[in-house]
């Protein structure tokens, strides 16, 4: 098979040699992006406009194109065409508003897995004015009656089996698809026995309130991130730009992020649709299952996440034929180098894009548009999109730092959050006066405007007054052929502060010793970067959108383990 060589019809980096390449202004310590949008790409400033409308603006026209599937269930193969997606968007906001009395913002809490009436639930409230919330559905009962009080939900839209979930709250519940047995109301009902009709004329603004959605808390307490429609049309757009300079609109795409976090609902809940691409759906991520949906459905590009693309590089494939494949995007937390190196050797004819985006910026952020800007920039993240402006801040000076110089991410862009739902110390903590939106992302840009992310400033290991990127040794252990997965954290230490302590995955069989690792790790870093205490586990616990939830381990090692030396 041919390497992809793909040149992208837009070019961000400037011709090597020419000046201020990074697109970096030292009179401001301003990084700006290097790229435009199309005449055709604007993002749209009419002031009343909500993400539903938007997105069905974008819906294919003709009948022809509104008989292209949108949508395909793996497990069942049930498909969903444009035209179909349109009426039931339709039939459903119908309903809500004059069947179930859901008005201009109110809340609807959404707890299900990934499914064909996933979008449509999200672009129906969107279109009457009410305000979404997503939930995991592994949450915990008490998480959720945290989370349907915080957001204040009037209706709960619920898989079936997790209505038990919500019974504290008092909130009506509506099932997503009809139950098996009882004669509860489920929006297939809605679907199938509501017409069309006229809906309320309080039109919602693009700076209206869309959705709630609840950050992962991988390092403290989940907060609800307030976004506006003006945020999700602004991604959409950009989203629409990258699509369809990258893509062809008869792609199929494979979706197994969840669309409860912003990853998902960004890509397959909301924005291929303004690209008229067919989706892929599968229920939640299963390896094999993933496997089988690229071999039989032809799937060419997948959103990813990097424990995917792990399991892509040290699993076999099966004899799947995985051939289809032209694109892998990574989001969600940082790939480093060598797995990067590792699966462009196992996936030569590939294009891998990582980007980076956090729920407070509505995913978006930066990007790689074309693959040979990947291929020279490993373990980057790609350059700012169009509209957006960063700063790489010294946390502990205050100034603005050049290429190369690392510090605190900040953000500027038409995606970054409104704030955090009720809390206006986080919010103030978070974007400034001046509407910075600081990550809390140790970065740096190279002479090319590329990101680099080394790590969250929170997860930094202090040692002896040494900074530790957690990121950077879990790269290390993850090229040992014997480590599946691996995570490191801070543990307490009364001489050092803190010493790195590793969680390992060994493989099947494997007799890997906490000797070994450590003498692994120490031969390929600096002394004071050493792994200090291993400990082997059968899975490394990670939210759903793969990132690794550190406070769990750190909660796990507390009772059990003494740091030594």
């Amino acid at each position: 098979m041919d390497t992809l060589e793909e040149v992208s019809p837009v070019s961000r980096f400037r011709p090597s040699g020419e000046k201020n390449n990074s697109g970096f202004d030292p009179q401001t310590g301003i990084y700006h992006s290097l790229l435009q949008l199309g005449t055709n790409n604007k993002i749209p400033t009419t002031p009343y406009l909500d993400t539903a409308t938007f997105v069905l603006s974008q819906f294919p026209k003709s009948d022809q194109a509104e008989s292209r599937v949108a949508l395909i269930d793996l497990a069942t193969n049930q498909r969903a065409t444009y035209g179909q997606l349109k009426r039931s968007i339709y039939s459903l906001a119908t309903g809500l508003h004059h069947g179930l009395g859901i008005r201009k913002g109110d809340v609807v809490f959404l707890l299900s897995p990934n499914s064909i009436l996933y979008p449509t639930i999200c672009l129906a409230v969107f279109l009457i004015g009410g305000v979404l919330t997503t939930a995991n559905p592994l949450n915990t009962k008490s998480e959720i009656t945290k989370q349907v009080l915080d957001s204040g939900a009037t209706l709960a839209v619920v898989a079936p089996g997790e209505e038990h979930k919500l019974v504290s709250t008092n909130v009506p519940i509506l099932l997503t698809s009809r139950p098996s047995s009882g004669d509860e109301l489920s929006v297939e009902e809605l679907i199938d026995g509501c017409e069309p009709m006229e809906l309320p004329e309080t039109r919602s603004t693009q700076s209206d309130t869309a959705a709630i959605l609840y950050s992962s808390g991988t390092t403290g307490v989940s907060k609800g991130v307030v976004l506006t429609h003006a945020n999700f049309i602004s991604v959409m757009t950009l989203l629409k730009w990258s699509v369809d300079n990258m893509s062809a609109n008869n792609d199929v795409f494979l979706c197994f992020i969840p669309m409860f976090h912003i990853y998902g609902l960004a890509f397959f809940g909301l924005g291929l649709f303004c690209s008229g691409t067919t989706t892929v759906l599968m229920k939640k991520y299963e390896f094999q299952g993933m496997l089988e949906a690229i071999h039989t459905h032809k799937v060419n590009n997948i959103p990813a996440v990097p424990p995917v693309i792990l399991s892509l590089v040290k699993h076999d494939g099966g004899g799947y034929d995985l051939s289809s494949l032209r694109r892998v995007g990574s989001g969600a937390a940082p790939l480093s180098k060598e797995l990067v190196d590792r699966f462009r050797a196992r996936f030569p004819w590939v294009a891998l894009r990582p980007g980076y985006g956090l729920t407070e910026s509505c995913g978006a952020a930066t990007l790689f548009v074309s693959n040979e800007e990947a291929k020279t920039h490993l373990a980057g993240s790609g350059g700012l999109l169009p509209s957006f402006c960063a700063k790489v801040v010294d946390f502990e000076t205050g100034v603005a730092m050049p290429p190369y110089k690392e510090g605190e991410l900040w953000l500027k862009g038409p995606t970054v959050m409104k704030g955090y739902l009720g809390n206006e110390e986080a919010t103030a903590a978070t974007i400034n006066s001046d509407g910075w939106l600081r990550t809390g992302d140790l970065c740096y840009f190279d002479e090319d405007g590329c990101l680099y992310v080394v790590d969250r400033i929170k997860e930094l290991i202090k040692h002896n007054g040494y900074q530790v990127a957690p990121a950077e040794l879990e790269a290390v252990l993850l090229s040992h052929p014997k480590i599946l997965d691996a995570a490191v954290i801070p543990l307490e230490d009364e001489e050092a502060g803190e010493i790195p302590m590793a969680y390992v995955v060994r493989a099947a069989g494997c007799q890997l010793s906490e000797d070994q690792v450590i003498k692994f790790v120490a031969s390929q870093v600096a002394p004071f970067k050493k792994v200090r205490k291993v400990s082997f586990i059968n899975e490394i616990p990670k939210s759903a959108a793969g990132k690794i939830l550190r406070k769990d381990l750190v909660a796990q090692s507390k009772p059990k383990l003494k740091s030594k030396l």
